[in-house]
């Protein structure tokens, strides 16, 4: 998957809906840092129930001026079929199986030292994270993560050139330190070598 695949999975056109889902996103994170998810959850429960139960009493009301027999105002969505087939259930079960399974997969080999240089790559990365952790919470990075997810698409899609060529420039670095490090300690040569 390429850059330009990124960034049209994750920047929508629609302005509107962007805004909508980042909102609502942020949102709810923000109230997940506040209250614990059983309120949360209630909370949206009880305004989602407001909204409609007045909704269906102002149509009641709305058909009994007008002397009109329009029905329930939600009945399209009623007589909609929600249940989720058991081929759909299947294919997404499916799918969650094998990605788990490449999971563990990982996790053996990078905890096992299969291999001593990503398993060293993986602890130094576990150790960065221990100050990243010392520093946030988890929801505080969910935060900034989804902030990110709604603005990077778009610095990346004005600046793409310039930002491809310093990705391009650090990695070139990075190989080249690697190489020369695995070079000079005994035993850490990739096994394909």
């Amino acid at each position: 998957m390429d850059a330009k695949q990124v960034v049209d999975l994750l920047y929508w056109r629609d302005v509107k809906t962007t805004g909508v889902v980042f909102g609502a996103a942020l949102l709810l994170l923000l109230s997940l840092s506040v209250c614990s998810i059983v309120s949360v959850c209630s909370y949206i429960g009880l305004a989602l129930l407001s909204v409609t139960i007045c909704f269906r009493i102002y149509k009641g009301i709305l058909q009994a001026i007008q002397k009109s027999d329009e029905g329930h105002p939600f009945k399209q969505y009623l007589d909609k079929d929600v249940a989720l087939s058991e081929d759909a259930v299947h294919k997404y079960s499916d799918m969650a199986l094998g990605k788990l399974n490449k999971i563990i997969l990982e996790l053996r080999h990078l905890f096992l030292v299969e291999d001593l240089v990503d398993s060293i790559k993986f602890a130094i990365l576990m150790w960065l994270l221990t100050y990243v952790g010392a520093l946030f919470n988890g929801l505080t990075i969910v935060i900034l993560a989804v902030i990110g997810l709604f603005s990077c698409p778009i610095i990346y899609e004005k600046h793409q050139t310039q930002i491809d060529h310093y990705v391009g420039l650090v990695n070139n670095q990075i190989k080249d330190v690697v190489g020369k490090i695995q070079a000079k300690v005994p035993g850490m040569k990739r096994k394909t070598e």
